[in-house]
């Protein structure tokens, strides 16, 4: 058998609750609402987040490489993915350079 949560009731202040709620709030001096020029600065949490976009975005490709050049590279330890892209990306800039 499964349990029935009852649902929350919410009660909203009533106007004279409600500006006593702001009044209390105002008088904090550590809470004390945003200016405009603040407000206008805030940037959405959205946009903060994931990695960062850069100029040089890499593209996502599956490619099979011979089991000789996989072992090579790994075998190099961490970033072996980024040291492929610099041999292949110096091959290319060679190649460039012969044309």
């Amino acid at each position: 058998m499964s349990k029935t949560i009852p649902k929350r009731v919410i009660t909203l202040p009533s106007v004279k609750e409600n500006a006593k709620i702001v009044a209390a709030a105002k008088a904090d001096p550590d809470a004390q609402p945003l200016t405009p020029k603040q407000l206008k600065s805030m940037i959405p949490l959205r946009a903060l987040r994931g990695r960062p976009k850069t100029g040089n975005a890499k593209q996502l490709v599956s490619v099979r490489y011979s089991r000789e050049v996989l072992e090579y590279f790994k075998a190099t330890g961490d970033g072996w993915q980024s040291r492929m892209d610099s041999v292949l990306r110096q091959y290319v800039t060679r190649q460039s350079r012969r044309a």
